[in-house]
């Protein structure tokens, strides 16, 4: 990310309203290989393919916030990894972390170290390798990134497991939590200690969107909160693509103010239940519109997601979700020019006392 992209994503969560509408997009493996013409494996092997690839985004979209920019990543091994987990790689498939224990396990579970255990020193160490090129090229690490608490344990235990043992397992779980948790922090921490121009944390959970309410209290807001009030950062980026109306409403408690979150839910629903205090990452549908669609579908798309929403601003149009397999470079450019066109058709919005910027 720019430091231009830096300075407006700050302004964007303060409330400031730009036109055009800011856009910005998850990158990473389930997209940007095969995009860029190469092959997972390639991808995941190769330093220089890696780099490579996210630079021909970065250059072919220069108007559009990728996050967390130059996404150094094993897909969902890269913590899973640190525990022990066997992880299996293949062309034809993301790469996956076998589940490596039961919950009656968990008093044997050690707390890794990143620096030293699974792919996480990989990770480092490729960022370590392209930082000068990447910053030749006008960008910086911005963002420590890490899967979340229930994800992780999840690859660790199976999902199903994981789940269960919510209710029949309480203090394994919590125990359990505990470790992934701390690993966590000593993982963003290291990543933040690397490299200096880290002013944001990144954190992904699909996991908490699959808990009710009294679950998600439970057994993920004690553990969020511990992440996010770990780091005194300017941007706290939360993402969950499954449901996102139960931890929508403590997302303020927690101190995320950054929220990428399902297609099912509208951008009015999001503003009313965070009480319209976090700037919001979406929200059109990622596969059916995004990657299946038409250019045409995408412009009506977007067009349909912005008609009801009266205040624009703490807005950031993406996908509902990461950027998912196959979109092509036709659509993006779609999705562009829709938002110009939205912006021209609405020079103003009345219901806001805040001044409309122009772009950097």
């Amino acid at each position: 990310m720019t430091g231009e992209q830096w300075e407006k994503l700050q302004a964007v969560i303060n409330g400031e309203v730009f036109e055009p509408l800011p856009a910005g997009f998850i990158i990473d493996s389930p997209w940007l290989p095969k995009w860029a013409g190469i092959s997972l494996m390639d991808y995941f092997s190769s330093e220089q393919m890696w780099f490579e690839a996210n630079l021909k985004a970065v250059r072919r979209f220069p108007e559009v916030m990728f996050f967390p920019g130059f996404w150094s990543e094993f897909g969902m091994c890269t913590e899973p990894s640190a525990f022990g987990t066997k992880c299996r790689w293949s062309d034809a498939q993301l790469p996956f972390a076998e589940k490596i224990m039961d919950i009656e396990s968990v008093d044997s579970l050690g707390r890794p170290n990143p620096a030293t255990d699974g792919l996480t020193p990989l990770v480092l160490n490729r960022l370590k390798h392209y930082q000068s090129r990447i910053q030749e090229e006008g960008h910086a690490i911005r963002f420590a990134v890490s899967r979340g608490p229930l994800n992780v344990a999840t690859f660790l235990l199976g999902s199903g497991e994981f789940l269960t043992a919510i209710r029949i397992n309480p203090d394994q779980v919590h125990k359990l939590l505990g470790i992934v948790t701390e690993f966590i922090i000593d993982w963003l921490r290291l990543q933040a200690e690397t490299f200096p121009s880290i002013d944001g944390i990144f954190i992904l959970d699909d996991i908490v969107g699959f808990c009710g309410e009294d679950d998600f209290k439970q057994v993920a807001l004690p553990y969020l909160n511990r992440i996010f009030q770990s780091f005194d950062v300017t941007v706290k980026f939360f993402h969950n693509d499954a449901g996102g109306l139960v931890c929508a409403p403590y997302l303020p408690e927690i101190g995320v103010n950054l929220f990428n979150f399902s297609f099912e839910h509208s951008l009015t629903e999001m503003k009313a239940l965070t009480n319209n205090t976090i700037a919001l990452l979406g929200n059109i549908p990622p596969r059916d519109i995004l990657a299946e669609g038409t250019a045409e579908e995408v412009r009506h798309g977007v067009k349909a997601a912005f008609e009801s929403l009266e205040d624009r601003s703490r807005i950031i149009i993406s996908c509902g979700g990461g950027m998912p397999p196959d979109v092509a470079t036709t659509n993006i450019e779609a999705l562009l020019s829709a938002i110009r066109a939205i912006s021209t058709a609405n020079p103003r919005d009345e219901r806001t006392d805040i001044e409309r910027k122009k772009p950097f």
